[in-house]
């Protein structure tokens, strides 16, 4: 009788757990919804598959897949995935990436470049959502080999794991911050100047 008690009180804590989830901002995007069949003795079962991006738009942002032989319930139950697999991505301004970046998954490759104000979101379809619902406001990419939207946001979330911020690149190599950032600044001034020439 206690174990059944406990297992209760376990339940209850993962809905409280999921409604707290639920208060803080969440943006979910559908990138992709499939129908399947299922060939079976009377015929053929149909069910639905759905591919969603969910992020809170300051940073973190996640993906997730589910099968369902109703639409809504698919795109539920690949939001709650999504929810569970969320990653921080530090943003430079909270607009724009720190740095360039490749992410690959199988035949898709991504590029990833960070970009100046009011460049605003150049990219495809699936990753247009992925950037979306983690808040970049400017950046250009591009997808090489794959239009697998599967593949393509998977790629585009290997590229983003690869992100790093100055803090934490200055902390390894035992450097004040605003040296990293002097770096950075005089890099882009020698590559505006090679571009004008």
């Amino acid at each position: 009788m206690a174990r059944e008690g406990n297992q209760g009180r376990g339940r209850n804590r993962d809905r409280n757990r999921d409604r707290e989830e639920d208060r803080e901002e969440f943006v979910d995007r559908l990138v992709a919804i499939n129908r399947v069949a299922k060939v079976v003795k009377g015929g053929k079962n149909f069910g639905f598959a759905a591919l969603v991006v969910v992020g809170d738009q300051k940073g973190r942002v996640g993906f997730g897949k589910g099968k369902a032989r109703e639409v809504p319930e698919a795109i539920r139950k690949a939001s709650q995935e999504a929810k569970r697999s969320l990653i921080r991505v530090p943003l430079r301004e909270g607009r724009t990436l720190h740095h360039d970046a490749e992410g690959r998954h199988g035949a898709g490759k991504v590029v990833l470049r960070s970009a100046p104000p009011g460049t605003g979101v150049i990219a495809g379809g699936p990753m247009r959502a992925v950037f979306e619902t983690l808040g970049i406001q400017d950046i250009v990419a591009k997808s090489i080999g794959t239009s697998n939207p599967y593949n393509m946001v998977r790629a585009t979330i290997d590229a983003l794991k690869n992100q790093t911020n100055p803090r934490a690149i200055a902390a390894k190599r035992g450097m004040k911050v605003s040296e990293i950032i002097s770096r950075r600044a005089t890099a882009q001034n020698d590559a505006s100047a090679v571009d004008a020439a």
